[in-house]
């Protein structure tokens, strides 16, 4: 009896595992945060990951940093979902939020250590980020989608941490642009980004990237037998059926013996084709877009001939995910058997006609017909590094213009919002009692990271300039924030330093989630599959 009595207070005894496993936790995932945290703010560093294929990526945005890193640890890996989550919901602050989320951390492992219990750390900090919330809603300032001003510098504000900031003066007016002709700015409360179609191509410069009021397809023209490579006052017809002689099912094989059979077959697919290609003239259709096929060609040799005979435009290898964007940006119906080949299934555009950029071309369709609220933008670069990473800037661009449709409010940028959500914090801090103001104050001072970290690495003295930052917020100057160009602190609004509020208040809100659920863990038990 004795002997039972032993192992059971043995089992028990193990009170120091989930503590070990917490600050395991804890560091594993500030571990991540410290990997990204030299790439916040405009003069961030960027990082240069390389694939195991050999592929190379430059980059300082955080979620494509995150997304491309190996990281093995499971609460590690909490981190790179708290980054998608962000680049979700509002496409900017992807590193912020991650930066944030370490810094919460730190300081819940410091309330740790000091006995508190972490229930009532996460408590506290639930409580402390509504408060947060609450505070950077009470100083954002709104803004109205007619104002094309405060929309151009919150997309210069996301451009400016970038590799590609220096093109910024471009970028920014394509995504304002972008974004205001896919949606109804008086009622619209979201934008599908779908609507914009990004194309990259090699060659030329980030200068040279354009929005284009229409369509762009990277397929290019057919000039097999002459075929034509511009058209005015183009109808446009979109097939899914093949203009290829038809083939016997896979396990069938015909088997031809002599030269006058092989000449009929010739003779009756060469009838075949042109009986199909005169159906499409006759339906008035002068620019023909032709879906890749799987089982056999979309289309052959000869029919392109025939095609190109009639004067018609053809654009073969359409992509399938691409029917549904092309269908709405020409107002024509994707056509799957020749007998619905009609007229009315046509779509209408000014202008078809294939251009050069750089090394290849590209098939631009100006003057659409429709209200189709949809746009292209074609993105240029030197090379692919530099190409890729401004896709992923004007990503961004777009995602902030949306947080702004979302949202319609801004808020100051410089680390001005996060040292005024740490001073009221603080003093909100003062009229909890026990052990809650303990923890709002602990997340109060771990706002403080970011314009700590911006200080950092703009080469200037954190300590000096967060508490000069402190100092002229407790004075209630509320946009004061860090002027990393000029190396002081300036009112951040007449630096046109502005973001949309959505950005802040989400990475606060997913920041302080996280850590809560990291908190909650106590044992790491793996599964029997």
């Amino acid at each position: 009896m004795a002997g039972t009595g032993q192992k059971g207070k043995e089992t028990f005894k193990d009170k120091d595992k989930p503590t070990q496993i917490r600050y395991s936790n804890i560091t594993a995932a500030k571990s991540v945060a410290d990997a990204i945290r030299t790439s916040l703010g405009p003069r961030g560093m960027d990082k240069m990951i390389q694939a195991s294929n050999g592929d190379v990526t430059i980059t300082n945005d955080g979620a494509t940093i995150l997304k491309q890193m190996q990281v093995l640890h499971p609460v590690a890996r909490m981190f790179v979902e708290l980054s998608k989550a962000q680049d979700i919901e509002a496409g900017d602050g992807t590193t912020s939020v991650v930066v944030i989320a370490g810094s919460l951390l730190s300081a819940s492992q410091k309330l740790l250590a000091r006995g508190i219990h972490p229930t009532t750390i996460s408590e506290s900090f639930q409580k402390a980020a509504d408060k947060a919330v609450e505070i950077l809603i009470g100083m954002s300032v709104p803004v109205t989608l007619s104002d094309r001003e405060s929309l151009l510098k919150s997309a210069t504000t996301s451009l400016s941490s970038k590799v590609v900031s220096q093109y910024s003066g471009q970028l920014s007016p394509i995504s304002v642009d972008a974004v205001l002709k896919v949606i109804d700015p008086a009622s619209a409360t979201n934008v599908d980004l779908h609507d914009i179609r990004v194309i990259k191509k090699l060659g030329g410069t980030v200068e040279d990237t354009e929005l284009v009021d229409g369509l762009v397809l990277e397929q290019n023209v057919s000039h097999i037998a002459g075929g034509v490579t511009r058209v005015e006052k183009a109808k446009i017809g979109l097939i899914q059926f093949c203009i290829s002689p038809p083939k016997t099912d896979m396990e069938n094989q015909v088997v031809v013996s002599d030269y006058s059979q092989m000449d009929r077959i010739l003779r009756e697919e060469r009838q075949y084709i042109l009986d199909i290609c005169k159906k499409i003239k006759k339906a008035g259709c002068n620019v023909l877009l032709i879906q890749k096929s799987i089982l056999r060609d979309a289309v052959n040799d000869l029919a392109l001939h025939f095609l190109a005979k009639m004067k018609i435009l053809v654009v073969r290898e359409i992509e399938r995910e691409d029917i549904e964007f092309i269908s709405r940006t020409l107002g024509c119906r994707p056509v799957a058997s020749l007998d619905h080949f009609v007229p009315e299934h046509l779509g209408l555009s000014q202008l078809v006609e294939e251009v050069s950029t750089g090394t290849s071309k590209v098939v631009k369709f100006i003057g659409t017909a429709t209200n189709a609220k949809t746009v292209s933008v074609i993105v240029r670069g030197s090379n692919k590094l530099v190409l890729e990473e401004a896709e992923r800037s004007l990503h961004d661009a777009l995602c902030v213009i949306r947080c702004l449709v979302k949202r319609r409010a801004l808020i100051a940028g410089g680390g001005a919002p996060e040292i005024e959500v740490s001073l009221r914090l603080m003093e909100y801090a003062q009229t909890l009692a026990g052990m809650e103001g303990y923890c709002v104050r602990a997340f109060a001072e771990a706002m403080e990271i970011i314009p700590s970290t911006l200080a950092e690495n703009a080469g200037l003295n954190p300590i000096a300039v967060v508490t000069e930052l402190r100092n002229k917020h407790a004075q209630g100057q509320k946009t004061a924030g860090i002027n990393v160009r000029k190396g002081t602190i300036t009112n951040i609004l007449e630096e046109n330093v502005v973001q949309p509020l959505l950005v802040s208040t989400s990475a606060v809100f997913l920041a302080s989630e996280t850590v809560r659920s990291i908190l909650k863990i106590d044992d790491i038990v793996n599964s029997q599959r």
